[in-house]
């Protein structure tokens, strides 16, 4: 009689030895279970400890230069940041305001002739502004969009626009879709998308590979709230950067609008001259900041 186990050996165990032969195999298997078990362990140390190093790769702001408006209390800021750990660099241009003291405008541009970002800006007495939302070729607005208080697009249910950049008589605010109400009766809105900081966190999953011009929306959790242009960098970057914070201005909530050839920004300086960063094809939209 013969016993025949296959635990990986090329021939039966037989005779009165089987049962030691046996127990040394299973204590080999222990063995080589224990070995793989372990270098499970050392390869999920080893993935824990690259996660642990890109999560700390941190961007810091290495120049920083301000001026104001000749609204008081409108402030632009031209900051560089840096990446401790790649080198990358970008560069942030943000219009800072108060909520108590400024809202928003939504300067829609249904027809021609569509105006370029800088000249609407000046024929409107705005002193900051930046593009708008997102729009099809033939320049009909993509998802919510609300003028001096009239809907002229309805909210939209879809992955890209998850987010709503609105102002009312409780200031600004960036709220998630499914969060919007008319309740506050917005006099201007625009939904776009994606949302680049929450609740002070950097938002996981944002593309990170596609570079190029971007425009944002953001508030803190003190009434504060922003209008900004960054360099060429991916969604994923800026999400980093914002959550990080803009010097003091501690980010609860920023938003991507509409971005690529259609980012620009312009302040009006004090002395009369203007910063402007120009689009590069004509938009349907712009935001710009006022006094209430």
């Amino acid at each position: 009689m013969s016993l025949q186990l296959h635990l990986g050996q090329n021939g039966p165990l037989s005779g009165k030895g089987w049962a030691t032969q046996l127990l040394e195999k299973v204590a080999a298997l222990r063995v080589h279970f224990s070995l793989w078990r372990r270098k499970m362990q050392v390869s999920a140390a080893i993935l824990f400890t690259l996660v642990a190093t890109v999560a700390r790769a941190e961007w810091k702001i290495i120049s920083a230069q301000s001026e104001i408006s000749s609204e008081a209390g409108l402030e632009h800021r031209h900051l560089l940041f840096e990446n401790s750990e790649t080198d990358d660099r970008a560069s942030i241009d943000l219009a800072l305001f108060s909520g108590k003291s400024f809202t928003l405008r939504v300067i829609d541009q249904p027809a021609e002739p569509r105006l370029d970002l800088a000249e609407t800006m000046r024929r409107e007495k705005c002193p900051a502004g930046v593009n708008g939302g997102y729009f099809d070729p033939d320049y009909a607005p993509i998802g919510l969009l609300i003028v001096d208080g009239k809907v002229f697009s309805p909210l939209q249910r879809a992955r890209l626009l998850g987010g709503v950049l609105m102002a009312s008589s409780r200031g600004v605010q960036i709220v998630r879709a499914g969060e919007y109400s008319r309740r506050p009766n917005p006099h201007a809105a625009i939904q776009c998308g994606p949302f680049l900081v929450d609740l002070g966190q950097r938002v996981r999953g944002l593309e990170a590979t596609r570079e190029a011009r971007r425009t944002f929306a953001a508030i803190d959790r003190d009434g504060r709230a922003g209008l900004g242009f960054c360099s060429e960098i991916s969604l994923a970057q800026l999400s980093a950067i914002l959550a990080g914070g803009v010097s003091d201005f501690k980010i609860d909530r920023a938003l991507n609008l509409d971005g690529g050839s259609s980012s620009a920004c312009w302040f009006a300086r004090k002395d009369g001259s203007a910063f402007s960063i120009p689009e590069q094809k004509t938009v349907r939209d712009f935001v710009a900041v006022v006094a209430r």
